[in-house]
């Protein structure tokens, strides 16, 4: 009987060793293990999104739109390796728009290489504008600095570029934070200002982990996101 008793907590403990090495919420509403997992809850999508090239295992859980996170473990070989994310539909023009705010809170690794940020795709994917809430290791924003702005509750230093698909302005939170409100119309509107674009069509909002490097298997968590518009 001894004996049963140990093997019993014996398989109990790798079972628990597994739960905690995927990082996937023992509780949790969905997982999935594929690259473009999908997953549909109060009117937002929570993909997985792993789309780089040289990647390596990574597992998505979610329990709402807004409480959702990763287990990854890419290699340290550079280049982004995903981008999970919760994201928000919002299909109307610019002009149109009298509000699109976002909140967010999210426990991240100390080491890789990785930003949380916002990715808001606007006019059919023709610009890309990231919103960078804090960043990790060598990673860095596509184009060239143009300015440093304070504009919808932060303070941020703007880049200017093309991936060679659209073009793309990144906006670098100046000190890295885990949580707060960005008024992303503010900034869209910003953009504008610049006569970077015209009146757009704001697509969608996205806000995940743009992950390049998570060797060894890290653990990302968003415990809270939302979009208002």
């Amino acid at each position: 009987m001894v004996n049963r008793i140990r093997a019993a907590f014996a398989v109990f403990a790798v079972v628990a060793s597994l739960l905690a090495s995927t990082g996937v919420a023992s509780a949790a509403v969905w997982s999935s293990t594929d690259k473009w997992g999908t997953w549909s809850n109060g009117g937002y999508t929570v993909r997985n999104d792993v789309w780089g090239s040289g990647v390596g295992p990574q597992t998505i859980w979610a329990n709402s739109y807004s409480n959702w996170g990763v287990w990854a473990d890419h290699p340290n070989t550079g280049g982004v390796k995903s981008y999970p994310h919760s994201a928000k539909a919002i299909g109307r023009k610019l002009s149109a728009l009298s509000t699109l705010r976002s909140s967010f809170n999210v426990t991240r690794p100390g080491g890789g290489a990785y930003a949380t940020a916002y990715d808001i795709w606007a006019d059919n994917h023709a610009y890309e504008i990231m919103i960078w809430a804090n960043k990790q290791g060598a990673v860095g924003p596509i184009g060239s600095k143009q300015t440093t702005v304070s504009v919808g509750g932060h303070t941020w230093d703007v880049y200017r570029g093309s991936n060679g698909s659209n073009a793309v302005f990144s906006f670098i939170r100046t000190s890295n934070t885990n949580s707060g409100t960005v008024d992303v119309l503010a900034v869209l509107r910003w953009i504008r200002t610049q006569g970077w674009y015209g009146d757009v069509t704001v697509d969608e909002v996205q806000f995940g982990f743009e992950i390049t490097s998570s060797a060894g298997g890290m653990d990302f968590v968003s415990t809270s996101f939302s979009v208002t518009s």
